[in-house]
């Protein structure tokens, strides 16, 4: 009855184990709303940067230089329709990690116009300083050219972390968008503005983590591996059989 028992355990950790990783590995691109941090380099008035900023195989592009990379591992190119989207540095840039004024240039882009990032590597990651949030910033995944996904305002906004006082209480965030396997690996993005509605979709430091499979920065780091699981599993089994065979002896 012991073996027994202890035989349904091992298999119920299993499935649970099982069931789990089989949820996350589902076929679509995530995304979380965190606050981000400060600069690498301790500022605090640059806008809010990317947790995985020091993650090996992750670029940053900051916009502090006044103008968008057109060459090099990512590649900008705007549409420009309104002629006013740009680099630019004004009381609408993105807010920092704590709600701070940020006083350096970000990226703007305004009604009907939209902004292409061609890599020259597959992503698994990007992650951007985001706000003031307006409705209907769109942000839309490629590889090459087949559509991976698209999120606009209304998937994210209601999850915003910050609201900041610059911006009249709008909203704010670092949003990071990544892989969850193989299928999702992406090379091409597409920021944009629907011409319908007013305001501007506002971000800064945009930040791309190299990856051809899913991305693992979020993952628990307590949840064990199934033969972590089975093992220790069989330790206990061993140990309580043990201490069984020892109250038998004893009682003889």
């Amino acid at each position: 009855m012991f073996l027994k028992k202890i035989t349904c355990i091992a298999a119920l950790s299993v499935s649970a184990i099982a069931s789990f990783t089989y949820a996350g590995s589902a076929h679509a691109i995530s995304f979380k709303v965190t606050t981000g941090v400060a600069a690498p380099n301790g500022a605090t008035d640059e806008g809010a940067y990317s947790e995985f900023t020091q993650l090996p195989g992750t670029t940053t592009v900051n916009f502090n230089d006044g103008k968008v990379p057109t060459t090099g591992f990512a590649q900008y190119s705007f549409e420009n329709n309104s002629g006013t989207s740009s680099v630019r540095s004004d009381v609408w840039a993105p807010a920092g990690a704590k709600g701070e004024v940020n006083n350096t240039n970000y990226l703007a882009v305004f009604n009907g116009d939209k902004v292409t990032i061609n890599l020259e590597s597959s992503l698994n990651y990007f992650g951007i300083d985001w706000g003031a949030i307006s409705a209907n910033n769109t942000f839309s995944f490629y590889n090459g050219d087949t559509l991976i996904k698209t999120f606009t305002t209304a998937d994210v906004d209601p999850v915003a972390p910050i609201k900041a006082s610059q911006h009249g209480g709008q909203g704010n965030g670092f949003l990071h968008f990544y892989s969850d396997s193989s299928n999702d690996i992406f090379n091409k993005i597409v920021i944009s503005q629907s011409s319908t509605d007013g305001g501007g979709f506002e971000s800064d430091n945009h930040s791309f983590h190299q990856g051809t499979g899913r991305f693992t920065g979020f993952d628990p780091k307590s949840v064990p591996e199934p033969s972590v699981t089975l093992g220790m599993l069989a330790v206990g089994g061993m140990f309580l059989a043990k201490r069984k065979n020892q109250k038998l002896q004893d009682a003889k």
